[in-house]
């Protein structure tokens, strides 16, 4: 059976990565809270890839999603994503997200349409609970995508089951929507 997905940084030193095709899933969980932000990116023809002192940088063109997870708690609602602080800072608007509100009130949050990273991106090494996969480009990566979605949005993020699930499937159709490259779709 083929490997589906694997820690980014082990590919990286197991020499794993594929360089014509790849999604990655990044997670940033904020501590004491269930603020949850995901970065999703897809990638195709790797020129270089190289370990920084903080991460790992691609250098390819890419294109992002984000997702984010926002507790009913949290003090500032109000505040467009990317207007918050460093820590709770998300690139993009509310106008140009798909927002589900979830049974306990938490908020997911996922952009609309991905931003394209031209000619190099990095990702950054992860830190206490978050964590950076790769998810290798199968016939069924989206569906492996909307299962790890559903499990993590709902044990790390604090979402409902069932709106873990709903929001899982959305973030999934998105992802095959968005962000395949056009040799995918001929």
């Amino acid at each position: 059976m083929a490997l589906k997905a694997m820690d980014l940084f082990e590919a990286y030193e197991q020499n794993q990565l594929p360089m014509d095709e790849g999604y990655i899933v990044s997670s940033f969980f904020k501590p004491e809270t269930t603020y949850s932000i995901y970065e999703v990116v897809s990638y195709s023809a790797i020129k270089d890839i190289y370990a920084t002192s903080n991460g790992i940088t691609f250098q390819t063109n890419g294109k992002k999603l984000f997702v984010l997870v926002e507790p009913p708690t949290y003090p500032e609602k109000s505040v467009e994503p990317y207007c918050r602080s460093q820590d709770f800072l998300v690139p993009f608007r509310f106008s140009e997200t798909s927002i589900i509100t979830a049974k306990n009130q938490s908020k997911v949050m996922f952009s609309k349409e991905p931003q394209q990273a031209i000619s190099a991106f990095t990702v950054v090494r992860p830190a206490g609970m978050d964590f950076a996969f790769l998810f290798y480009s199968l016939p069924d990566v989206f569906e492996s995508m909307e299962k790890f979605f559903a499990k993590t949005l709902n044990q790390e993020a604090g979402v409902s089951q069932l709106d873990a699930q709903k929001a899982a499937k959305e973030i999934g159709k998105l992802c095959a929507k968005t962000l395949t490259w056009p040799k995918d779709n001929e």
